[in-house]
């Protein structure tokens, strides 16, 4: 059962984070909207459009980008306040011990967590949809890709399917061929020079050419059209681009596996978001940590000293979080290592911080 303490300590942690929020982001909207204003005057868009399509979006999305941020900053402020104020001196002295005094923050940085795993998970991702498309069409005005080449997936388990060039516009691919394969023996090559998508999973061959090789003895069937069904669509080629951050959690584990299955390359993206979506929250309880128990000793220059210690390793979290996601895309490292190392290197510096923090 929570204590008045317990809640004194909530109330003040979770006021100071999402006061935080609303200072830092009403700032960021003011510099955005400065750099975009001849964007939306030269586009004679709507104030509704801007608000609704576009800021209502990114208010979360970057919000939710940077709770770490805001979380040290929050526990930082809150708890060298009160060592400033002999209050955290006031609980040692009376028995409370630092791990009892955690026991509220936690609570608190548990709230935060879920807010950013939800939020993250199933409010955002639909709403950087249709604020990609704000930006694509009104402030970087780039046309939409109409054109996607070599593109090879495995449309089941004994089967490849490669097209040299596709275009979007109506749905029509050229050089297409599709391998059968039984083991890893090739038993079935068919070659067009044109497939067109006609419905679900049905796509049509012109001027198509079937090779079926048994033994050492080819048949050969050729034909002006033919229609096949494949688990392919032309939704599948245009994924890896930039459309992971438009997935919730289930449909983003569930692309992964699906994409997996066929041989996709280049998923490390979509497995990078992944994690970092479930990274991310957990990142509230490390720096929580850290923030407590630097904040907890009472200082000559009150405050302020903690508060740019405080900011300065938050900064330095949100930079290792950057570094490893680059080098995960770049140099192929293991997304989920990769995502969750700053955690643990924090959370090793949170105990150690924790171990010499005055008790």
């Amino acid at each position: 059962m929570l204590k008045k303490l317990d809640i004194y300590i909530i109330k003040k942690f979770l006021g100071a984070y999402f006061l935080s929020i609303i200072l830092i982001m009403s700032i960021a909207i003011v510099i955005d909207l400065t750099e975009k204003l001849d964007n939306f005057y030269a586009t004679n868009l709507e104030l509704s459009t801007i608000i609704f399509d576009y800021y209502i979006n990114f208010i979360p999305y970057y919000a939710n980008l940077f709770s770490s941020l805001f979380t040290f900053i929050s526990v930082i402020f809150v708890t060298s306040k009160m060592a400033f104020n002999s209050e955290i001196i006031a609980m040692l002295a009376s028995g409370i011990s630092l791990k009892r005094i955690l026991f509220p923050y936690f609570i608190a940085a548990g709230i935060i967590a879920l807010i950013t795993f939800f939020i993250g998970g199933y409010i955002i991702p639909p709403g950087n949809k249709v604020r990609y498309e704000f930006e694509q069409k009104y402030i970087k005005k780039k046309p939409a890709e109409k054109t996607i080449r070599n593109i090879q997936l495995k449309v089941s388990t004994n089967q490849i399917a490669y097209i040299e060039r596709f275009e979007l516009e109506d749905n029509t691919g050229y050089r297409f061929s599709l391998d059968t394969f039984e083991g890893k023996t090739l038993v079935s090559r068919t070659t067009s020079n044109t497939i067109h998508w006609d419905s679900t999973y049905v796509w049509t061959l012109i001027n198509y050419t079937k090779r079926d090789f048994v033994g050492l003895k080819e048949e050969l069937s050729m034909g002006d059209k033919t229609t096949i069904t494949i688990n392919m669509k032309p939704s599948d080629f245009g994924w890896i681009k930039d459309q992971y951050e438009h997935l919730s959690n289930p449909a983003l584990k569930a692309h992964i596996e699906e994409q997996t299955q066929r041989g996709t390359a280049g998923l490390n993206l979509y497995k990078l978001e992944y994690e970092k979506r479930y990274a991310l929250p957990f990142a509230a309880f490390v720096l929580t940590l850290i923030g407590v128990s630097l904040g907890s000793r009472k200082v000559r220059g009150g405050t302020g000293l903690h508060i740019l210690i405080g900011f300065m390793l938050s900064i330095t979290y949100v930079l290792s979080t950057m570094i490893s996601s680059s080098l995960t895309v770049k140099a192929g490292f293991n997304p989920m290592v990769a995502i969750w190392s700053p955690n643990v290197v924090y959370f090793l510096i949170g105990l150690y911080l924790y171990k010499i923090a005055p008790k």
